[in-house]
């Protein structure tokens, strides 16, 4: 145990707070507008967004891999004009969390506003606030149960990313090698203490995190989804 590189296990979890914070700031405007919009494009995005949920997510990140390559034209764009180099990176590993998580935060929240009366954010356009206004001062606060699904499947959905990690990210130690290639790299060396260390503590605080929210909240997962 005193030997035990903590380091994928310190980059999985910082991944997955940068990724689930970005991500409600991503989420929340996107799911206000499905709740909201009639737009015939409307089905499109929603397939789109769900697309991470029935892919393997070893086609996303081949996707990713090929689009940021610096022998792509989009990838030497992002390297020559932004400085961006997204294959083999941190930041990479980000971007691509954020897109396969996405529909576990979108669909939890667009699910709680559209579940909310009319009347509700009506009367708060009547008292002439804005659409934005009325989302953050009264709409979000009505629907926090949704807000913390999103938070919480978002996160645990980030902890155990494999595919899309190893394809964008590769497996480079205190960089990309977050815990789930860790333990892969340890099966392939027999190393099974080794994996069992990692795979205990990513079953523990992930455990310890849906236990306290079903105990806090009464198993509102269900409400959410039905």
């Amino acid at each position: 145990m005193d030997n035990m590189d903590w380091g994928p296990l310190f980059l999985t979890f910082k991944l997955a707070f940068i990724t689930t914070f970005l991500l409600f700031f991503i989420a929340v405007p996107l799911a206000f507008w499905l709740s909201q919009t009639r737009s015939k494009l409307k089905p499109i995005i929603e397939t789109l967004v769900s697309m991470p949920l029935v892919l393997p997510p070893t086609v996303l990140g081949f996707y990713f891999l090929i689009a940021f390559s610096p022998s792509n034209r989009f990838g030497t764009w992002l390297d020559e004009w932004l400085g961006l180099q997204l294959v083999f990176s941190f930041g990479g590993l980000v971007l691509a969390s954020i897109i396969y998580s996405l529909p576990f935060m979108v669909h939890p929240i667009q699910s709680g506003l559209q579940g909310l009366p009319t009347n509700l954010a009506n009367a708060s356009y009547v008292l002439g606030k804005s659409k934005w206004t009325t989302l953050l001062k009264v709409q979000l606060p009505n629907i926090k149960k949704s807000v913390l699904a999103g938070l919480v499947l978002s996160f645990a959905h980030t902890i155990g990313e494999f595919g899309v990690v190893l394809m964008i990210g590769g497996n480079i130690p205190g960089q990309t090698k977050v815990a789930s290639i860790a333990i892969y790299d340890e099966v392939e060396a027999l190393n099974y203490g080794a994996a069992n260390f990692y795979s205990l503590v990513l079953f523990a605080i992930t455990f310890a995190i849906l236990l306290l929210v079903y105990t806090t909240n009464g198993g509102f997962f269900k409400r959410i989804w039905k």
